[in-house]
């Protein structure tokens, strides 16, 4: 074996195989434009493309053997394979890879290519080529090389149509093999029921030979007692009855037999069609599968909505039962409102009965100007009832007035009495959430606040 140092790109020894390999496989990679000899110190590219339906591997490697090798453990010197781009492509694609000069050979023996794959088994080699100085020989030679291109071209086609015979051989194998599995089954089916008809027919055998005995034993116990045959007369004719029913159980028995062999060949196809309906009934059952997984998804997804609207509609829930509550407040404290609105409206008429005036009488609208007469203010519309009052000098009704609480003379103005008893009367707003207290007339904040409670 001759081999050369690792070489630049190389980390590893490329795989190998120490067994024979089969030549039948050296036609799956062709190898392109192979020259009969290389000038030494140079670099040489070998060109080489892929069969139809072989696929390379990332560990294939091309190495150069010297011609007479047994084994691919015996190459000089090899280069890692590089993938095509594009592997799922059919179509031919020729390939190259270059091999340095320094790791090439330096005799003029005989090489050639070789195309190794990662199991180390050998996918295609080249013709030999040597290592020489070109010579007048050589040069004459190359006229010749049309024809050597012709006989290549033709070599391809041979390997190519080769190979379509060993698909075709594959194939036709394969097929014998099934079929020949088909009658191994078949014959140790007919063995199976060869050896029930043999065993049936050995117990028949059995039988009939113990009947024979005994009818044998009966004919020599007649012999025996023929002097006593007038009283043994009755026991033949039982016994010879007896003999015919067991013939005729014995053909039964065969009858049997043969009902058997027809029964089991029906049950045969009967479970070859039931074989047959379990398939459908499997295939269906899957279908069924696939509608319930549907099903099941449609359920989770309405499933997941109608959680989505229970919740939207709890909220929404929330809010009424809120505004319900605020509502509630507000019509309480409306009522509340006109309660105290009445109140007042009672207090101010017992007051004015009080001062000697209806409520009624009043006029819509409350004077502007303290200069009497209706005739001095024509904006009144009915005059102004103070007027005669007003021109008098001394104090009247409406001038002086008497506190209901303390009894103390008052004019023109409230007493301070009454004044905190009014205060005293404002009405107030409570939260119902948080009891806090609002005067009446910060009504709008007041509902404000009961708002923000329910955000």
């Amino acid at each position: 074996m001759f081999r050369t140092p690792i070489m630049e790109k190389t980390i590893e020894d490329p795989p190998t195989s120490a067994v024979l390999l089969d030549r039948c496989h050296f036609s799956q990679v062709i190898f392109n434009s192979v020259e009969k000899f290389y000038v030494p110190g140079g670099d040489i590219t070998c060109y080489y493309t892929f069969a139809e339906h072989f696929i390379p591997r990332r560990k294939d490697w091309i190495g150069i053997f010297r011609v007479g090798w047994k084994t691919t453990r015996e190459y000089y010197t090899f280069m890692w394979v590089a993938l095509p781009s594009d592997i799922n492509n059919k179509s031919a694609k020729q390939q190259e890879v270059q091999f340095k000069a320094y790791y090439l050979p330096k005799d003029d023996e005989y090489y050639q290519f070789c195309y190794v794959d990662q199991d180390g088994v050998v996918r295609g080699a080249s013709i030999p080529f040597q290592f020489r100085p070109e010579s007048e020989e050589d040069i004459l030679v190359v006229t010749t090389k049309g024809k050597v291109e012709e006989i290549e071209q033709h070599n391809e086609e041979l390997c190519k149509e080769n190979q379509e015979l060993k698909d075709s051989c594959a194939s036709l194998q394969k097929q014998n093999s099934s079929m020949q599995a088909e009658l191994q089954r078949k014959q140790e089916e007919l063995e199976t029921l060869q050896s029930i008809n043999k065993k049936l027919e050995q117990k028949v055998k059995e039988q009939k030979t113990c009947w024979e005995t005994e009818l044998l034993q009966l004919k020599e116990h007649n012999l025996k007692v023929s002097s006593e045959n007038e009283k043994m007369g009755i026991r033949v004719d039982q016994l010879q009855a007896q003999l015919s029913t067991q013939e005729k159980e014995m053909e039964k028995l065969v009858q049997g037999d043969q009902d058997k062999a027809e029964q089991l060949e029906h049950l045969k196809n009967e479970n070859d069609q039931l074989f047959l309906s379990l398939t459908e009934q499997r295939e269906q059952q899957k279908k069924l599968q696939q509608i319930v997984e549907d099903m099941k998804q449609k359920e989770t997804s309405a499933a997941k909505k109608q959680q989505e609207l229970m919740d939207e509609n709890f909220d929404l829930s929330r809010r009424l039962s809120e505004n319900k509550i605020i509502c509630d407040v507000l019509q309480r404290e409306r009522e509340r409102m006109e309660r105290e609105n009445d109140l007042l409206k009672k207090e101010n008429s017992r007051l004015l009965s009080y001062m000697g005036l209806d409520f009624d009488s009043l006029p819509c609208q409350v004077p502007t100007s303290d200069q009497g007469g209706a005739g001095q203010n024509p904006g009144l519309v009915y005059g102004n009832p103070y007027s005669g009052i007003q021109e008098s000098s001394a104090p009247s009704l409406l001038s002086i007035k008497k506190c209901f609480t303390c009894k103390s003379d008052f004019a023109d103005e409230i007493c301070d009495h009454t004044l905190e008893q009014q205060q005293m009367q404002t009405p107030c707003l409570n939260c119902p959430i948080c009891d806090k207290t609002f005067p009446a007339r910060e009504k709008q904040i007041f509902e404000d606040h009961v708002f923000c409670h329910s955000l």
